[in-house]
């Protein structure tokens, strides 16, 4: 399973110095719950509350805090009881002790320079559906948490795990995905635009509104 990487906008999700006893820590929330993504080239995304859920249940095994992601600026680890995490109403939120090699990214969290956080993680499972507005929307249901991190550039990076889930679920050509996709036709394989289409599966190369709707149709006719 490839490696997704996803950052939490706004105040809620921003990361913070807190200090306990004279101990600093940098804290926020990795990943919001219910808020729509912005748009990940061609579909946005939303965080179900339990996708989560088995990463919690084994005992968040080998996450780990990272700057930036990156594995020369480790902060904490859940192994060692440096890394907490917890889930509530809000999201994931994650609390890590930086070794002192690290003052300086918990400087620059102090100062405000380093505002957001970020998560990196495996899909196990997900949905696909539509916005109000008929965008495409994929809901994590269920992910394999890797690290989380505190971050300066927050970016979405390669976006091709969840194309190749939607091709996955309409039995459908990845690269033919990733052009539609790229053209922001990916809503036509939730919307007929061309009227009632004979009940036949697509076959591999059809592209554009014939194959969207080919595939619709298998979808919504388990006996086509």
């Amino acid at each position: 399973m490839d490696i997704e990487r996803r950052y939490t906008s706004g105040d809620t999700g921003k990361a913070e110095l807190r200090a306990d006893n004279g101990e600093k820590r940098i804290g926020g929330y990795a990943a919001q719950f219910n808020r729509q993504s912005k748009n990940l080239g061609g579909f946005i995304e939303v965080v179900d509350p339990i996708a989560f859920n088995q990463s919690r249940g084994d005992g968040w095994p080998d996450v780990i805090a990272r700057y930036n992601h990156d594995d020369m600026a480790l902060l904490g680890t859940t192994a060692a009881g440096t890394l907490r995490m917890s889930l509530d109403q809000y999201g994931l939120s994650y609390d890590v002790v930086p070794p002192k090699a690290m003052a300086h990214v918990v400087e620059l969290v102090e100062r405000g320079d380093v505002r957001k956080s970020s998560f990196a993680f495996r899909t196990i499972s997900d949905d696909w559906s539509t916005t109000d507005q008929g965008y495409p929307l994929r809901r994590l249901t269920g992910v394999q948490l890797v690290d989380v991190a505190p971050v300066n550039n927050p970016a979405y990076n390669d976006t091709s795990a969840g194309l190749r889930s939607l091709a996955n679920k309409f039995d459908a050509d990845f690269e033919e995905v990733r052009s539609m996709a790229k053209a922001d036709e990916l809503r036509k394989f939730f919307v007929r635009t061309d009227g009632p289409q004979p009940k036949k599966a697509a076959r591999r190369g059809m592209f554009g509104p014939a194959a969207a709707a080919a595939l619709l149709a298998r979808r919504e006719d388990p006996y086509v």
